[in-house]
């Protein structure tokens, strides 16, 4: 296998923190959701961990075939609110945080010409936008405001 280039290692170093920063703001989410009786919420909370926690494990498997070791260096504090929807935007904000960081490194990748990174983080793009794409979607299921006496103490 060639050399990787620095960028690229470095790319997969931020994204292995963001995903695992992801996996722990869905778990936490997903117990918040089920304290306050929200059952579906916290069952798609749930799912999201477990796919974000695929993508980290897709991403120490690359880093180790590449011969470097994983290391997710910085995980981000688990955002909360008040509310679901207040959930759902920390979420969308953290999925859109993942969508760009995988866009940059596929135009570097392009760039560099290393169509292997390039294919791989293009997966993993493409299953960000569709993440990001549903909580959207549920997002807007809320309409344009939301009852406030929905408001729900947090940590």
């Amino acid at each position: 296998m060639g050399a990787v280039h620095p960028r690229v290692l470095g790319y997969l170093g931020r994204a292995l923190s963001l995903e695992f920063s992801a996996v722990q703001q869905y778990m936490t989410h997903a117990s918040l959701a089920e304290l306050w009786g929200l059952e579906e919420a916290a069952t798609r909370f749930r799912r999201e961990t477990v796919e974000e926690m695929q993508h980290a494990e897709r991403i120490v498997q690359c880093m180790l075939a590449l011969g470097v070791a994983p290391a997710a260096s910085q995980l981000r504090p688990v955002g909360h609110a008040p509310d679901l929807v207040g959930l759902l935007r920390l979420n969308l904000s953290l999925e859109a945080d993942l969508i760009n960081l995988y866009a940059e490194a596929v135009r570097f990748c392009v760039l560099v010409g290393d169509g292997d990174s390039q294919a791989f983080f293009q997966d993993l793009w493409t299953d960000e936008q569709h993440h990001g794409d549903e909580l959207g979607d549920w997002l807007r299921s809320f309409g344009p405001s939301h009852d406030p006496s929905m408001e729900r103490a947090t940590f």
